[in-house]
């Protein structure tokens, strides 16, 4: 339900100049009822103006009667159709100052972890212009070498769910494309739940891929042979001993 413009000096003057409920009041500007009764006691709001809310066109006086008639009624605002579409204005997203220091890091991790993302959905995503995106992405920002990569999610910039939402955007992009995505790229493409799910696929080291099957012989039926078994005195080649070396060692003084 839409709220009124300066809720608590409308609800000030609510009190001031009706007979209206406080959880009535309450209801209407968005307040807790004990907030409208402090304010009826002059503990809440002191000092504060009221503001009509009948010269400011967002209620009737009909409205008002209405409430003053029965308890049980609920304010309604009244319809202006020069505000209708305010809530859908398009435009870059509002980013405290306590955060906009962070916002390039948030940029670099967008960039370095979701290459596939444009610029516009950047943009839109963290409240950022695409200059600011396009010297990040070229390594030409003033404070590149200073910049460490943080997920926007974690700085509070973003929701996950509004991360997720654009990366699987990106992934029927690509999908339609027809592009051949390696795992990696995959990884990247799916939301954080998804990938967090999915079990590691086991590589090969690059030092030694593609010898999985390397073979020292062209013919495998060699490699099955037994290597014949060589015995001590054949490998030394040490001569045998008959019965003229006997015969020498009995001649001998």
């Amino acid at each position: 339900m839409a709220k009124p413009l300066m809720a608590k000096a409308t609800a000030v003057w609510l009190v001031d100049n009706t007979t209206i409920s406080f959880k009535q009041i309450a209801d209407f500007v968005g307040m807790h009822e004990l907030e409208v009764q402090g304010i009826a006691d002059g503990d809440v709001a002191a000092g504060v103006k009221g503001f009509d809310p009948i010269a400011n066109n967002q209620l009737t006086q009909e409205e008002i009667d209405a409430a003053q008639n029965n308890p049980l009624h609920k304010l309604k605002l009244k319809f202006n159709a020069a505000a209708a579409g305010e809530e859908k204005r398009r435009g870059p997203r509002y980013t405290p100052l306590s955060k906009r220091q962070d916002r390039p890091n948030s940029i670099l991790w967008l960039v370095k972890f979701h290459p596939e993302l444009s610029d516009g959905q950047i943009a839109k995503l963290v409240g950022t212009t695409k200059p600011t995106i396009q010297s990040i992405r070229e390594r030409t920002h003033w404070n590149i070498s200073n910049m460490q990569p943080i997920d926007p999610v974690a700085l509070g910039l973003c929701k996950q769910s509004e991360l997720d939402a654009i990366v699987q955007k990106a992934a029927a992009k690509k999908a339609a494309e027809g592009g051949v995505m390696s795992d990696d790229e995959r990884r990247k493409l799916v939301s954080t739940e998804q990938s967090l799910e999915m079990d590691a696929a086991p590589k090969i080291p690059t030092a030694i891929e593609g010898l999985e099957t390397f073979s020292l012989s062209d013919d495998p039926a060699e490699e099955a042979e037994e290597e014949p078994i060589i015995d001590a005195d054949s490998f030394f080649n040490l001569p045998k001993g008959g019965a003229e070396d006997e015969d020498e060692d009995d001649l001998r003084p």
